[in-house]
Protein backbone atom coordinates (compact mmCIF):
# COMPACT_ATOMS: atom_id res chain seq x y z
CA UNK A 1 0.00 0.00 0.00
CA UNK A 2 1.46 3.29 -0.88
CA UNK A 3 1.87 6.18 1.27
CA UNK A 4 -0.30 9.05 1.76
CA UNK A 5 -0.36 11.45 -0.82
CA UNK A 6 -3.36 13.24 -1.68
CA UNK A 7 -3.64 16.85 -2.10
CA UNK A 8 -4.58 19.10 1.09
CA UNK A 9 -7.15 21.06 -1.53
CA UNK A 10 -11.10 19.42 -0.65
CA UNK A 11 -12.05 17.37 -3.81
CA UNK A 12 -14.33 18.05 -6.15
CA UNK A 13 -18.02 16.37 -4.60
CA UNK A 14 -17.65 13.31 -7.50
CA UNK A 15 -13.92 12.44 -6.20
CA UNK A 16 -15.29 12.58 -2.03
CA UNK A 17 -17.03 9.28 -2.23
CA UNK A 18 -13.94 7.59 -3.37
CA UNK A 19 -11.88 9.35 -1.23
CA UNK A 20 -14.19 8.36 1.72
CA UNK A 21 -14.06 5.10 0.65
CA UNK A 22 -10.11 4.62 0.29
CA UNK A 23 -10.38 5.88 4.01
CA UNK A 24 -12.57 3.79 5.54
CA UNK A 25 -10.70 1.07 4.19
CA UNK A 26 -7.42 1.97 5.86
CA UNK A 27 -9.33 2.34 8.88
CA UNK A 28 -10.61 -1.18 8.70
CA UNK A 29 -6.60 -2.45 7.33
CA UNK A 30 -5.60 -0.82 10.81
CA UNK A 31 -7.93 -2.78 13.19
CA UNK A 32 -6.71 -5.83 11.03
CA UNK A 33 -3.37 -4.93 12.10
CA UNK A 34 -4.48 -4.25 15.81
CA UNK A 35 -4.42 -1.33 16.00
CA UNK A 36 -6.81 1.26 17.18
CA UNK A 37 -7.56 3.69 14.87
CA UNK A 38 -8.99 6.41 17.37
CA UNK A 39 -5.98 5.89 20.01
CA UNK A 40 -5.09 6.22 23.30
CA UNK A 41 -3.23 8.75 25.67
CA UNK A 42 0.27 9.98 24.41
CA UNK A 43 2.02 12.50 27.04
CA UNK A 44 4.77 14.59 25.20
CA UNK A 45 7.17 16.77 26.21
CA UNK A 46 6.33 19.75 23.97
CA UNK A 47 3.78 21.03 21.27
CA UNK A 48 4.93 21.17 17.84
CA UNK A 49 4.82 24.65 17.38
CA UNK A 50 6.82 25.29 21.20
CA UNK A 51 9.10 22.75 19.96
CA UNK A 52 9.84 24.63 16.55
CA UNK A 53 10.32 27.50 18.58
CA UNK A 54 12.47 26.87 21.25
CA UNK A 55 14.46 24.18 19.01
CA UNK A 56 17.81 22.31 19.94
CA UNK A 57 19.19 19.62 18.50
CA UNK A 58 19.69 16.24 20.09
CA UNK A 59 16.46 16.53 22.17
CA UNK A 60 14.84 12.92 23.19
CA UNK A 61 11.12 14.41 22.88
CA UNK A 62 7.70 13.82 22.10
CA UNK A 63 5.35 15.53 20.61
CA UNK A 64 1.88 14.73 18.80
CA UNK A 65 -0.13 16.62 16.56
CA UNK A 66 -2.24 16.83 12.93
CA UNK A 67 -0.55 15.34 10.08
CA UNK A 68 -0.97 18.68 7.66
CA UNK A 69 1.91 18.16 5.27
CA UNK A 70 3.73 14.74 3.82
CA UNK A 71 6.54 14.51 1.57
CA UNK A 72 6.86 10.48 0.29
CA UNK A 73 10.41 9.72 -0.57
CA UNK A 74 9.80 5.97 -0.47
CA UNK A 75 11.27 4.40 2.60
CA UNK A 76 11.35 7.58 4.14
CA UNK A 77 8.72 10.68 4.44
CA UNK A 78 8.89 13.90 5.89
CA UNK A 79 5.42 15.26 7.20
CA UNK A 80 4.83 17.96 9.21
CA UNK A 81 3.04 17.53 12.70
CA UNK A 82 0.72 20.55 13.83
CA UNK A 83 -2.01 22.00 16.17
CA UNK A 84 -3.65 24.97 16.84
CA UNK A 85 -0.33 26.84 18.43
CA UNK A 86 2.15 26.06 15.09
CA UNK A 87 3.90 22.68 13.54
CA UNK A 88 7.26 20.77 13.51
CA UNK A 89 8.91 18.55 10.24
CA UNK A 90 8.56 15.15 11.47
CA UNK A 91 11.40 12.70 9.60
CA UNK A 92 9.92 8.95 9.44
CA UNK A 93 12.00 5.88 8.35
CA UNK A 94 11.35 2.95 7.37
CA UNK A 95 14.62 0.74 9.15
CA UNK A 96 14.30 3.63 12.21
CA UNK A 97 10.89 2.77 13.04
CA UNK A 98 10.95 -0.88 11.96
CA UNK A 99 8.45 -2.92 9.50
CA UNK A 100 5.59 -3.99 11.86
CA UNK A 101 5.14 0.33 12.60
CA UNK A 102 5.96 1.02 9.30
CA UNK A 103 2.98 -1.09 7.94
CA UNK A 104 1.14 0.36 9.97
CA UNK A 105 2.42 4.03 8.78
CA UNK A 106 1.22 3.23 5.65
CA UNK A 107 -2.48 3.85 6.61
CA UNK A 108 -2.10 7.02 7.66
CA UNK A 109 -3.06 10.49 5.02
CA UNK A 110 -2.92 14.07 5.69
CA UNK A 111 -5.36 14.79 8.86
CA UNK A 112 -4.60 11.55 10.89
CA UNK A 113 -3.18 12.58 14.18
CA UNK A 114 0.20 11.12 15.54
CA UNK A 115 2.13 11.29 18.00
CA UNK A 116 5.87 10.57 17.24
CA UNK A 117 9.00 10.09 19.71
CA UNK A 118 12.45 10.79 18.38
CA UNK A 119 15.39 13.06 18.69
CA UNK A 120 15.68 16.35 17.49
CA UNK A 121 17.61 17.49 14.26
CA UNK A 122 18.51 20.22 11.35
CA UNK A 123 17.76 19.23 7.85
CA UNK A 124 20.64 19.97 5.30
CA UNK A 125 18.26 22.96 4.63
CA UNK A 126 18.30 23.81 8.09
CA UNK A 127 14.53 22.83 8.93
CA UNK A 128 13.90 21.81 12.85
CA UNK A 129 13.32 18.30 12.65
CA UNK A 130 12.30 15.03 14.62
CA UNK A 131 14.20 12.05 14.18
CA UNK A 132 11.21 9.04 14.66
CA UNK A 133 11.71 6.01 16.60
CA UNK A 134 8.36 5.62 17.42
CA UNK A 135 4.84 6.42 15.37
CA UNK A 136 1.50 5.67 17.64
CA UNK A 137 -2.00 6.10 15.91
CA UNK A 138 -4.18 8.56 18.21
CA UNK A 139 -7.51 9.58 15.40
CA UNK A 140 -7.92 8.65 12.14
CA UNK A 141 -9.31 10.98 9.85
CA UNK A 142 -11.95 9.70 7.69
CA UNK A 143 -12.70 13.02 5.36
CA UNK A 144 -10.09 15.37 3.43
CA UNK A 145 -8.83 18.14 5.47
CA UNK A 146 -9.45 21.94 3.83
CA UNK A 147 -6.90 23.53 1.21
CA UNK A 148 -3.31 24.51 3.28
CA UNK A 149 -2.64 27.44 0.97
CA UNK A 150 -6.66 28.81 0.35
CA UNK A 151 -8.13 27.51 3.76
CA UNK A 152 -11.76 27.86 3.81
CA UNK A 153 -13.50 29.97 1.39
CA UNK A 154 -16.79 29.28 1.79
CA UNK A 155 -18.58 31.14 4.78
CA UNK A 156 -20.93 28.86 5.32
CA UNK A 157 -18.31 26.19 5.59
CA UNK A 158 -16.31 28.93 7.69
CA UNK A 159 -18.83 29.56 10.32
CA UNK A 160 -20.63 26.01 10.33
CA UNK A 161 -17.54 23.84 10.54
CA UNK A 162 -15.16 26.18 12.24
CA UNK A 163 -12.98 23.48 12.92
CA UNK A 164 -11.75 23.21 9.38
CA UNK A 165 -11.31 27.28 9.41
CA UNK A 166 -8.79 26.76 11.73
CA UNK A 167 -7.13 24.05 10.48
CA UNK A 168 -6.94 25.65 6.80
CA UNK A 169 -6.65 29.59 7.79
CA UNK A 170 -3.75 30.80 9.52
CA UNK A 171 -5.39 34.02 9.83
CA UNK A 172 -7.94 32.80 11.97
CA UNK A 173 -6.41 30.46 14.22
CA UNK A 174 -4.36 33.59 14.88
CA UNK A 175 -7.24 35.39 15.30
CA UNK A 176 -9.27 33.58 18.15
CA UNK A 177 -5.27 33.17 19.95
CA UNK A 178 -5.35 36.73 19.92
CA UNK A 179 -8.71 37.54 21.14
CA UNK A 180 -8.03 34.94 23.95
CA UNK A 181 -5.15 36.59 25.32
CA UNK A 182 -7.31 39.88 25.21
CA UNK A 183 -9.78 38.80 27.36
CA UNK A 184 -7.00 37.26 29.68
CA UNK A 185 -5.55 40.57 29.48
CA UNK A 186 -8.66 42.64 30.04
CA UNK A 187 -9.24 40.19 32.89
CA UNK A 188 -5.77 41.42 34.63
CA UNK A 189 -6.08 44.96 33.94
CA UNK A 190 -9.23 45.42 36.03
CA UNK A 191 -8.16 42.74 38.58
CA UNK A 192 -4.67 44.35 38.90
CA UNK A 193 -6.79 47.76 40.12
CA UNK A 194 -8.66 46.27 42.65
CA UNK A 195 -11.95 44.89 40.90
CA UNK A 196 -13.08 41.83 42.04
CA UNK A 197 -14.49 39.93 39.53
CA UNK A 198 -17.62 38.56 39.99
CA UNK A 199 -20.78 36.10 38.38
CA UNK A 200 -24.44 37.38 38.34
CA UNK A 201 -27.57 35.36 37.11
CA UNK A 202 -27.63 33.99 33.35
CA UNK A 203 -31.71 33.08 34.13
CA UNK A 204 -33.39 36.24 35.38
CA UNK A 205 -37.32 36.82 36.71
CA UNK A 206 -37.27 39.83 34.88
CA UNK A 207 -35.00 41.19 32.27
CA UNK A 208 -33.34 44.72 33.08
CA UNK A 209 -30.02 46.89 31.77
CA UNK A 210 -31.13 47.01 28.44
CA UNK A 211 -34.04 48.17 26.39
CA UNK A 212 -33.75 44.91 24.64
CA UNK A 213 -35.86 41.92 23.74
CA UNK A 214 -35.09 38.88 25.70
CA UNK A 215 -34.75 34.88 24.99
CA UNK A 216 -38.05 33.47 27.13
CA UNK A 217 -37.65 30.16 29.13
CA UNK A 218 -39.25 28.38 31.47
CA UNK A 219 -38.32 26.83 34.86
CA UNK A 220 -40.23 23.98 35.74
CA UNK A 221 -39.21 23.19 38.96
CA UNK A 222 -39.96 26.89 40.55
CA UNK A 223 -43.42 26.88 37.44
CA UNK A 224 -42.28 30.03 36.48
CA UNK A 225 -41.31 31.82 33.51
CA UNK A 226 -37.75 33.24 33.23
CA UNK A 227 -35.64 34.78 30.91
CA UNK A 228 -32.19 34.83 29.28
CA UNK A 229 -30.27 38.37 30.75
CA UNK A 230 -30.10 40.54 28.33
CA UNK A 231 -27.30 42.74 30.48
CA UNK A 232 -25.87 42.00 34.34
CA UNK A 233 -26.13 45.57 35.34
CA UNK A 234 -28.93 45.41 37.64
CA UNK A 235 -27.85 42.84 39.59
CA UNK A 236 -24.22 44.57 39.88
CA UNK A 237 -25.66 47.44 41.37
CA UNK A 238 -26.81 44.88 44.09
CA UNK A 239 -23.32 44.72 45.04
CA UNK A 240 -22.21 48.10 44.98
CA UNK A 241 -25.08 48.61 47.74
CA UNK A 242 -23.75 45.83 49.61
CA UNK A 243 -20.08 47.31 49.54
CA UNK A 244 -18.08 46.49 47.21
CA UNK A 245 -16.90 49.75 45.56
CA UNK A 246 -14.97 47.85 42.69
CA UNK A 247 -16.58 44.98 40.48
CA UNK A 248 -16.69 43.53 37.06
CA UNK A 249 -18.18 40.52 34.88
CA UNK A 250 -16.95 38.76 31.89
CA UNK A 251 -20.31 37.57 30.73
CA UNK A 252 -22.44 36.22 28.12
CA UNK A 253 -25.67 37.61 27.59
CA UNK A 254 -28.81 37.51 25.05
CA UNK A 255 -30.69 39.37 23.02
CA UNK A 256 -33.75 38.26 20.59
CA UNK A 257 -33.02 40.64 18.20
CA UNK A 258 -31.65 40.68 14.77
CA UNK A 259 -28.56 39.10 13.30
CA UNK A 260 -26.12 41.65 11.44
CA UNK A 261 -22.58 42.45 10.34
CA UNK A 262 -22.46 43.96 14.46
CA UNK A 263 -24.95 42.07 16.24
CA UNK A 264 -24.96 38.19 17.39
CA UNK A 265 -28.14 37.12 19.40
CA UNK A 266 -25.65 35.61 21.84
CA UNK A 267 -22.51 37.79 22.77
CA UNK A 268 -19.78 38.51 25.21
CA UNK A 269 -19.52 41.68 27.21
CA UNK A 270 -17.83 43.19 30.07
CA UNK A 271 -19.76 45.46 32.80
CA UNK A 272 -17.81 46.94 35.61
CA UNK A 273 -18.75 49.42 38.48
CA UNK A 274 -16.20 51.94 40.17
CA UNK A 275 -17.93 53.64 43.32
CA UNK A 276 -17.34 57.20 43.97
CA UNK A 277 -16.44 57.62 40.01
CA UNK A 278 -18.21 59.19 37.26
CA UNK A 279 -18.76 58.58 33.56
CA UNK A 280 -15.36 60.76 32.63
CA UNK A 281 -13.81 59.05 35.38
CA UNK A 282 -15.06 55.44 33.72
CA UNK A 283 -14.20 57.32 30.24
CA UNK A 284 -10.18 57.49 30.76
CA UNK A 285 -10.38 54.30 32.45
CA UNK A 286 -11.43 52.39 28.83
CA UNK A 287 -9.26 54.54 27.04
CA UNK A 288 -6.34 53.56 28.70
CA UNK A 289 -7.83 49.94 28.58
CA UNK A 290 -8.31 50.00 24.71
CA UNK A 291 -4.98 51.48 23.80
CA UNK A 292 -3.29 48.96 26.73
CA UNK A 293 -4.38 45.91 24.06
CA UNK A 294 -3.90 47.80 21.25
CA UNK A 295 0.24 48.51 21.69
CA UNK A 296 0.17 45.21 23.63
CA UNK A 297 -1.35 42.90 20.67
CA UNK A 298 -1.45 45.01 17.33
CA UNK A 299 2.42 46.82 17.77
CA UNK A 300 0.93 50.31 17.88
CA UNK A 301 -2.01 52.52 17.88
CA UNK A 302 -2.46 52.34 14.35
CA UNK A 303 -4.74 49.86 13.55
CA UNK A 304 -4.98 49.00 9.95
CA UNK A 305 -7.81 47.11 8.24
CA UNK A 306 -7.45 44.86 5.00
CA UNK A 307 -9.36 43.16 2.57
CA UNK A 308 -9.21 39.35 1.45
CA UNK A 309 -6.38 40.57 -0.92
CA UNK A 310 -4.38 42.06 2.13
CA UNK A 311 -4.50 45.61 0.67
CA UNK A 312 -5.22 48.58 3.43
CA UNK A 313 -8.80 49.75 3.39
CA UNK A 314 -9.16 51.92 6.34
CA UNK A 315 -6.60 52.62 9.03
CA UNK A 316 -7.76 53.39 12.84
CA UNK A 317 -6.23 55.79 14.56
CA UNK A 318 -6.18 55.41 18.44
CA UNK A 319 -3.53 58.00 19.72
CA UNK A 320 -4.77 59.41 22.61
CA UNK A 321 -6.72 61.71 24.18
CA UNK A 322 -9.19 60.80 22.51
CA UNK A 323 -11.99 63.25 21.25
CA UNK A 324 -14.89 63.82 23.45
CA UNK A 325 -17.76 65.88 22.06
CA UNK A 326 -21.37 66.93 23.36
CA UNK A 327 -24.06 64.36 21.11
CA UNK A 328 -26.49 67.65 20.10
CA UNK A 329 -23.61 69.19 18.75
CA UNK A 330 -22.62 66.08 16.42
CA UNK A 331 -26.32 65.35 15.55
CA UNK A 332 -26.23 69.44 14.55
CA UNK A 333 -22.85 69.41 12.86
CA UNK A 334 -24.66 66.02 10.71
CA UNK A 335 -28.54 67.65 9.96
CA UNK A 336 -28.05 71.30 10.28
CA UNK A 337 -26.98 73.62 12.89
CA UNK A 338 -30.95 75.04 13.48
CA UNK A 339 -31.68 70.62 14.41
CA UNK A 340 -33.01 71.07 17.46
CA UNK A 341 -34.73 74.63 17.23
CA UNK A 342 -37.20 72.44 14.34
CA UNK A 343 -40.20 71.40 15.98
CA UNK A 344 -41.18 67.43 15.30
CA UNK A 345 -42.44 67.69 11.95
CA UNK A 346 -39.44 69.46 10.49
CA UNK A 347 -37.65 67.02 12.37
CA UNK A 348 -39.06 64.43 10.35
CA UNK A 349 -38.70 66.62 7.06
CA UNK A 350 -35.76 67.46 7.14
CA UNK A 351 -34.80 63.17 7.50
CA UNK A 352 -36.21 62.94 4.32
CA UNK A 353 -33.63 65.59 2.73
CA UNK A 354 -31.02 64.10 4.37
CA UNK A 355 -32.36 60.41 2.99
CA UNK A 356 -32.71 59.36 6.38
CA UNK A 357 -35.56 56.31 6.80
CA UNK A 358 -37.52 57.01 10.09
CA UNK A 359 -41.07 54.83 11.27
CA UNK A 360 -44.27 56.49 11.76
CA UNK A 361 -44.24 55.27 14.96
CA UNK A 362 -40.78 56.68 16.60
CA UNK A 363 -40.91 59.18 19.02
CA UNK A 364 -39.36 62.36 18.78
CA UNK A 365 -36.25 61.60 20.95
CA UNK A 366 -35.78 58.37 18.33
CA UNK A 367 -35.87 60.23 15.15
CA UNK A 368 -32.99 62.23 16.58
CA UNK A 369 -31.06 58.93 17.67
CA UNK A 370 -31.64 57.77 14.20
CA UNK A 371 -29.86 61.02 12.57
CA UNK A 372 -27.30 60.36 14.78
CA UNK A 373 -26.78 56.07 14.31
CA UNK A 374 -26.83 56.73 10.12
CA UNK A 375 -24.69 60.47 9.94
CA UNK A 376 -22.65 60.24 12.94
CA UNK A 377 -21.72 57.04 13.82
CA UNK A 378 -22.00 55.38 10.71
CA UNK A 379 -19.58 57.46 9.92
CA UNK A 380 -16.70 57.91 12.39
CA UNK A 381 -14.06 55.82 12.55
CA UNK A 382 -11.39 57.22 14.92
CA UNK A 383 -12.26 57.40 18.42
CA UNK A 384 -14.77 59.82 19.68
CA UNK A 385 -16.44 60.02 23.50
CA UNK A 386 -20.45 61.19 22.72
CA UNK A 387 -21.43 62.90 25.58
CA UNK A 388 -24.44 64.25 27.29
CA UNK A 389 -27.19 61.88 25.56
CA UNK A 390 -30.71 62.63 25.26
CA UNK A 391 -31.91 61.01 29.18
CA UNK A 392 -35.21 58.95 27.31
CA UNK A 393 -32.27 56.74 25.54
CA UNK A 394 -30.05 56.06 28.90
CA UNK A 395 -32.77 55.46 31.77
CA UNK A 396 -30.17 54.52 34.32
CA UNK A 397 -27.73 57.36 34.14
CA UNK A 398 -27.38 60.44 36.04
CA UNK A 399 -29.17 63.49 34.81
CA UNK A 400 -26.79 66.15 34.43
CA UNK A 401 -26.79 68.91 36.80
CA UNK A 402 -26.99 71.60 34.30
CA UNK A 403 -29.74 70.27 31.87
CA UNK A 404 -32.17 67.91 32.99
CA UNK A 405 -32.48 66.64 29.31
CA UNK A 406 -29.70 65.22 29.06
CA UNK A 407 -27.81 62.66 30.77
CA UNK A 408 -23.88 62.18 32.26
CA UNK A 409 -22.88 59.45 30.11
CA UNK A 410 -20.39 58.70 26.64
CA UNK A 411 -20.80 56.48 24.23
CA UNK A 412 -17.31 55.40 22.41
CA UNK A 413 -17.56 54.79 18.84
CA UNK A 414 -15.06 53.41 17.01
CA UNK A 415 -15.30 52.26 13.27
CA UNK A 416 -18.65 52.95 12.82
CA UNK A 417 -20.19 51.23 15.85
CA UNK A 418 -20.51 51.45 19.64
CA UNK A 419 -17.69 49.76 21.51
CA UNK A 420 -18.88 50.90 25.37
CA UNK A 421 -21.29 53.30 26.90
CA UNK A 422 -20.52 54.50 30.37
CA UNK A 423 -22.72 56.18 32.54
CA UNK A 424 -22.27 58.40 36.01
CA UNK A 425 -25.10 55.84 37.68
CA UNK A 426 -28.64 56.72 38.91
CA UNK A 427 -28.67 55.61 42.28
CA UNK A 428 -31.71 57.83 43.15
CA UNK A 429 -34.18 55.42 43.58
CA UNK A 430 -37.59 57.51 43.61
CA UNK A 431 -36.27 59.19 39.99
CA UNK A 432 -34.89 55.78 38.98
CA UNK A 433 -38.52 54.43 39.49
CA UNK A 434 -40.19 57.13 37.17
CA UNK A 435 -37.49 56.66 34.52
CA UNK A 436 -38.12 53.06 34.04
CA UNK A 437 -42.07 53.27 34.33
CA UNK A 438 -41.40 56.02 31.60
CA UNK A 439 -39.59 53.08 29.58
CA UNK A 440 -42.06 50.16 30.68
CA UNK A 441 -44.94 52.47 29.50
CA UNK A 442 -48.22 50.20 29.67
CA UNK A 443 -45.89 47.12 31.16
CA UNK A 444 -45.54 47.58 34.58
CA UNK A 445 -44.62 44.37 35.32
CA UNK A 446 -41.35 44.44 33.41
CA UNK A 447 -39.87 46.85 36.28
CA UNK A 448 -37.38 44.97 38.42
CA UNK A 449 -38.70 45.93 42.27
CA UNK A 450 -36.07 43.77 43.95
CA UNK A 451 -33.47 46.42 42.12
CA UNK A 452 -35.54 49.10 43.46
CA UNK A 453 -35.36 47.96 46.72
CA UNK A 454 -32.10 47.50 46.85
CA UNK A 455 -31.44 51.22 45.66
CA UNK A 456 -33.86 52.58 48.54
CA UNK A 457 -30.89 50.53 50.96
CA UNK A 458 -28.81 53.18 49.36
CA UNK A 459 -26.05 52.77 46.18
CA UNK A 460 -23.09 55.37 46.28
CA UNK A 461 -22.15 57.23 43.16
CA UNK A 462 -20.45 55.24 40.65
CA UNK A 463 -19.71 55.07 37.37
CA UNK A 464 -20.14 51.83 35.14
CA UNK A 465 -19.11 51.08 31.88
CA UNK A 466 -19.80 48.20 29.42
CA UNK A 467 -17.71 46.97 26.63
CA UNK A 468 -18.61 44.59 23.85
CA UNK A 469 -15.66 42.20 23.56
CA UNK A 470 -16.67 40.44 20.32
CA UNK A 471 -16.72 44.70 18.75
CA UNK A 472 -13.43 45.49 20.47
CA UNK A 473 -11.85 42.43 19.02
CA UNK A 474 -13.38 43.04 15.11
CA UNK A 475 -11.99 46.53 16.04
CA UNK A 476 -8.75 45.49 17.35
CA UNK A 477 -8.28 42.88 14.28
CA UNK A 478 -9.73 44.53 11.70
CA UNK A 479 -12.31 41.99 11.38
CA UNK A 480 -15.06 42.86 8.76
CA UNK A 481 -17.62 41.06 10.68
CA UNK A 482 -18.92 39.86 14.26
CA UNK A 483 -18.76 36.38 12.79
CA UNK A 484 -15.53 36.37 12.51
CA UNK A 485 -14.20 36.74 15.98
CA UNK A 486 -17.04 34.55 17.24
CA UNK A 487 -15.85 31.03 17.01
CA UNK A 488 -19.28 29.88 16.67
CA UNK A 489 -21.66 32.37 15.41
CA UNK A 490 -25.70 31.83 15.38
CA UNK A 491 -26.85 30.43 12.28
CA UNK A 492 -30.02 29.69 10.61
CA UNK A 493 -30.33 25.64 10.77
CA UNK A 494 -29.32 24.35 7.44
CA UNK A 495 -32.55 23.07 5.23
CA UNK A 496 -32.33 18.89 4.72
Amino acid sequence: MTAPTESNDLPPTEDLGELLKVRREKLEQLRALGVDPFGKGFPTTHAPGELRENFAEGLAVRVAGRITALRDMGRSNFLDLSDAEGRIQAFVNRKEIGEEAWTVYKQLDIGDWIGVAGETFLTRTGEPSVKATEVTVLSKSLRPMPSKWHGVVDPQIKYRQRYLDLIGNERSRELFRKRSLMVAEIRRYFQDRGFYEVETPMLQDVPGGAAAQPFETRHNALGMDMFLRIAPELYLKRLLVGGFGKVFELNRSFRNEGISRRHNPEFTMLEAYWAYADFETMADLVEDLVCHLAEKFCGGLKIEHRNAEGEVTKTVDLSRPWRRAPYRELIAAAAGEDWWQLDPAGRRARCEELGVEISNGMEDYEVSQQVFEKLVEEKTVDPVFVTHVSKELVPLAKQNTEDDSVVDVYELIINGAEISPGYSELNDPDVQRRRLEEQAGEEIQKIDEDFLLALEHGMPSAGGIGIGIDRLVMMLTGAESIRDVILFPQLKRREG
